[in-house]
C-alpha cells in the first residue's frame, strides 16, 4: 500500500510539471519545450547562452507565472472544496455552491468599486499603503469567510443538528442572494462594468509574479492549517458521536477548517475571479482514486486542481487563439455534465439500494 502511495504521488508529480512545461510552451506563439527548459536553465541556474531575448520574455514574464498561478489557484480551490465534502460528508458540497466564492466576489467587486486605497487616511505617520497590495484578497477572504458564518447562522436557527443538507440549500440559497448584489452593482456601476464582468468570468491574462508573491502567504496559511486537522477529518468520517468519543472537539474543527477553506477561496477568487466546479471535481476525483485518507487526498487535491486549472487556461488561450475565452467558462463546460454525474449516480446508487 505504501509503495502505491508513493507511485501515486510520484505520478501526480510528474503530470503537474509536464503540465507546467506544456502551459508555458504553447500559445500564439509557439515555443519548443526544448526552448522553454533552456529559458528556465538560464533563469534559475545562470546555464545556457544565446537565448533568444523575445522568447525569455514571453516564457519567464507571461507564461510562466501565469500558468504557475493557475496552478496554484486551482489547487487552493480543489484543496478547500475537499474541506467542504468531507466536513459535510457530501460529494456535491463546495465553496462555491456554499456561497464562499460569490461572498468573494462581492468583496473583491467593492474593492474594485470603491477604489479603496490605504495610502492615506487616520493613521497618520503610520500608513498602511504596504498592505494596499492584500487588500483585495483580504477583502475577498472577509466576505467570503462572513457568508459561510451567515449561511451556518441561518442554517442553525432552522435545523439546531445542523445537518448537510440544511446548509448546502441555504448556502445556495444565499449564494443567488449574494449574486443579485453582485448583478445590481454591476448595473449602478457601468464605468466599471466591462472590467467587474471580465473579472467575474475568471481569467488569468495580465497575471505576473507580483500576484504570486501576493497568493503565497495566503496559501500557506491555509495550507498548514488544513494539514493540522486532517487526522481530525479522518475521524469526522466516522460520523460526529465517534468524533466525540474519541476527544474531538466537532464544532471548533468544523469552524477552523471552515475559516482555512474560506481563506484558500476568498483570495484564489479574489484575484483570478469566480473559477467554478474545480473545487467539485478534483477532490472527487482524488478520492475515487486514492480513498479517503486525507493525508493523501489534500496534497493530491491539490495536485489535480492545478493540474485541472492549468489545463484549462491553457484551452481558454488556445480555443480562440489569438483571443481568450473566460476560463471560468472553460471549467463550466466540464464542471456542470460532471455534476450531473456525481449527483444522477448518488441517487441511482441510494435507489438500488
Amino acid at each position: 500500500m505504501k509503495n502505491s502511495s508513493h507511485k501515486t504521488f510520484l505520478a501526480a508529480a510528474v503530470i503537474s510539471l509536464a503540465v507546467l512545461c506544456i502551459g508555458t510552451s504553447l500559445g500564439s506563439a509557439g515555443i519548443k519545450p526544448v526552448e522553454t527548459l533552456r529559458v528556465l536553465a538560464a533563469k534559475l541556474f545562470g546555464l545556457g547562452t544565446g537565448v533568444d531575448p523575445q522568447i525569455t520574455a514571453i516564457v519567464w514574464e507571461l507564461r510562466l507565472p501565469r500558468t504557475i498561478l493557475a496552478f496554484i489557484v486551482g489547487g487552493s480551490l480543489a484543496v478547500s472544496g475537499s474541506v467542504f465534502q468531507s466536513v459535510l460528508k457530501n460529494q456535491l458540497a463546495s465553496p462555491y455552491i456554499l456561497g464562499v466564492s460569490s461572498g468573494a466576489s462581492l468583496g473583491a467587486a467593492l474593492v474594485m468599486i470603491g477604489g479603496l486605497s490605504l495610502g492615506s487616511g487616520p493613521w497618520g505617520v503610520f500608513s498602511l499603503s504596504f498592505l494596499q497590495p492584500f487588500l483585495l484578497p483580504l477583502a475577498g477572504f472577509i466576505f467570503g469567510l462572513g457568508t459561510v458564518l451567515a449561511v451556518i447562522a441561518l442554517s442553525y436557527r432552522l435545523d439546531k443538528t445542523l445537518s448537510n443538507n440544511t446548509i448546502i440549500l441555504f448556502g445556495m440559497v444565499f449564494s443567488l442572494f449574494v449574486n443579485a448584489i453582485l448583478t445590481t452593482l454591476l448595473s449602478l456601476f457601468r464605468e466599471e462594468l466591462k472590467n467587474l464582468l471580465h473579472w467575474q468570468m475568471g481569467s488569468f491574462a495580465l497575471r505576473g509574479w507580483s500576484h504570486i508573491a501576493l497568493i503565497l502567504p495566503f496559501l500557506a496559511a491555509g495550507l498548514l492549517g488544513i494539514i493540522r486537522y486532517m487526522g481530525e477529518m479522518d475521524i469526522l468520517s466516522f460520523g460526529e458521536e465517534t468524533a466525540l468519543s474519541m476527544g474531538v472537539n466537532v464544532q471548533t474543527v468544523r469552524k477552523r477548517l471552515f475559516l482555512f477553506a474560506a481563506l484558500l477561496t476568498g483570495t484564489a477568487v479574489a484575484l483570478c475571479g469566480a473559477i467554478g466546479f474545480v473545487d467539485l471535481i478534483a477532490p472527487h476525483a482524488v478520492r475515487r482514486i486514492v480513498g479517503s485518507r486525507h493525508r493523501q487526498v489534500i496534497p493530491l487535491s491539490f495536485c489535480a486542481g492545478g493540474i485541472l486549472m492549468a489545463a484549462a487556461d491553457l484551452a481558454a488561450r488556445m480555443a480562440i487563439s489569438p483571443s481568450e475565452l473566460p476560463v471560468g467558462a472553460v471549467t463550466a463546460l466540464i464542471g456542470a455534465p460532471f455534476f450531473a454525474w456525481v449527483y444522477f449516480g448518488r441517487r441511482k446508487a441510494v435507489y438500488h439500494a
